[in-house]
């Protein structure tokens, strides 16, 4: 639909130009349509499962596209790499994760994983987080059901049942502890809304206030228990080690259940399903 719409616009052979696919390096429907129609093609692994894909054209391309150095998000998964590597426990805050999570479903008998973020930049990362943990854990009738919030917005909603509800869950907080940008409060020269004694503090003195008064009420008052992942300053470099450090802590997580984390059979089961209800030859 894109594609036509395009070429409608800008005409087939300037749509031609503009369209970069990445996909297999000989086969399926999107390489022959770019072999057919001539676009430039970037190849995605065959050993390397979408979720997975963020450090191939998947992930980089895009990134390129939005003005980003990719040259420093893959340096920043290589120093993942060396960092995360380490086999002494104690000095591995991947592994540790991996083993907090396990002992959390284990021991602690919690079932759900709620990833927290303070930062909006960081919900799509959640998002991501939710398909990476679930299916690559979720086999075999094992594994935590990863759901994420974002905070401040979800704490009118969900707040009170993450603090007093069923105690089913956990909260694993990503914390960016030096804002990119920041916006100083104004003074309201009839301070309508009772915010005056907030006047010239930056909105990142209050996320952060948000974030000690809500980990205070639900792991103190609550007894819901928290795991605190903290970024000095989120830029390429550090985004390309944290997520890193999540595909590496998933994977463990996964041997720690003894499944295997880069295969999806019930993604596969479904599809077929599908498939066959649509009507499409084979299924």
């Amino acid at each position: 639909m894109l594609k036509d719409l395009l070429e409608k616009q800008v005409g087939k052979e300037k749509a031609r130009r503009a369209i970069f696919a990445t996909t297999d390096k000989k086969s399926g429907a999107l390489r022959n349509l770019a072999n057919i129609e001539g676009y430039e093609t970037f190849v995605l692994p065959d050993d390397v499962g979408g979720r997975y894909s963020i450090f191939t054209p998947v992930g980089l391309f895009p990134l390129a596209c939005a003005g980003r150095d990719i040259k420093m998000f893959l340096s920043g998964a290589n120093e993942g790499k060396l960092r995360y590597s380490n086999p002494t426990l104690k000095e591995n805050a991947c592994y540790m994760y991996a083993c907090a999570r396990d002992y959390m479903l284990v021991h602690e008998r919690k079932s759900v994983e709620l990833f927290v973020q303070y930062e909006p930049h960081l919900t799509q990362i959640s998002e991501w987080l939710k398909q990476l943990f679930a299916e690559s854990e979720g086999k075999d009738k094992k594994g935590l059901l990863p759901d994420s919030v974002s905070f401040s917005t979800d704490l009118h909603s969900l707040g009170q049942f993450i603090q007093d509800g069923t105690p089913l869950l956990f909260e694993t907080i990503l914390r960016i502890k030096k804002s990119g940008i920041d916006i100083k409060i104004p003074r309201d020269k009839d301070d309508l809304d009772g915010l005056n004694y907030l006047e010239n503090k930056e909105l990142s003195y209050v996320n952060e206030k948000a974030f000690l008064g809500t980990l205070k009420a639900h792991h103190d008052d609550g007894g819901v228990p928290c795991i605190i992942i903290e970024v000095d300053e989120l830029n390429e470099n550090s985004l390309g080690e944290l997520l890193y450090f999540f595909m590496r802590a998933c994977a463990m997580s996964a041997y720690l259940l003894n499944v295997n984390p880069f295969n999806q059979p019930g993604v596969e089961i479904y599809k077929k399903n599908m498939f066959h209800l649509l009507g499409k030859k084979g299924y």
